[in-house]
C-alpha cells in the first residue's frame, strides 16, 4: 500500500487520458498507412480542409495546439507528397501560408469514412461520443486558459 494514496496510478486522471491517446493514435495508424498518412499529417489535413482558405503556419499550429518546430516538418513532409503548398504571404514575409492542393482535396474523399470507423471502434454509442468530445473540449479549454506559462511547456 502506497504511503500517498493520491500518488496511485489508478488514481489519476492523466494515466487514462495517455493511454487513450496513444490508443486512439495507435487505431489510427492502419486506417491512414493505406493513404501514407501518419496521424500528425492526417490531424493537420482536418485542420486544412475545415478553412477554405490558406493558413498561416502560425494559425495552424494555434488550431493544432503545435509549435512551429513539431508542426514544420510535418507540413514539409505533406508538401513532399504534394498534398499541400507553402509560400510566403506577399504581404508579410514572415509568415508563411499553407494551402491545400488538389491531390490534397482529393485525399479528403478518399478518407472520409475514416471518422465513422474510429467511433465504431471506440464503442460508444452517438451520445456517449458526443459528452466525451464535449468533456475533452472544456477540459482543453481550461488547462489551456487557466495554467500558468511555466506547467504549459
Amino acid at each position: 500500500m502506497s504511503r500517498h494514496p493520491q500518488l496511485d496510478l489508478d488514481a489519476q486522471l492523466c494515466f487514462p487520458l495517455y493511454a487513450a491517446t496513444r490508443a486512439v493514435t495507435r487505431a489510427y495508424g492502419p486506417l491512414l498507412r493505406e493513404f501514407g498518412l501518419t496521424y500528425p499529417q492526417y490531424l493537420t489535413l482536418l485542420a486544412l480542409w475545415g478553412d477554405d482558405e490558406p493558413m498561416t503556419v502560425g494559425d495552424l499550429g494555434g488550431r493544432l495546439r503545435l509549435d512551429s518546430g513539431t508542426l514544420t516538418p510535418v507540413i514539409k513532409r505533406l508538401e513532399q507528397a504534394g498534398l499541400v503548398t507553402r509560400q510566403r504571404d506577399t504581404l508579410d514575409e514572415r509568415r508563411v501560408l499553407v494551402t491545400v492542393t488538389a491531390a490534397g482535396r482529393d485525399l479528403q474523399d478518399q478518407v472520409a469514412h475514416i471518422p465513422a470507423r474510429l467511433v465504431e471502434a471506440f464503442g460508444l454509442d452517438e451520445d456517449e461520443s458526443r459528452q466525451l468530445h464535449r468533456l475533452l473540449g472544456r477540459l482543453l479549454d481550461r488547462l489551456d486558459g487557466e495554467l500558468p506559462e511555466s506547467t504549459t511547456r
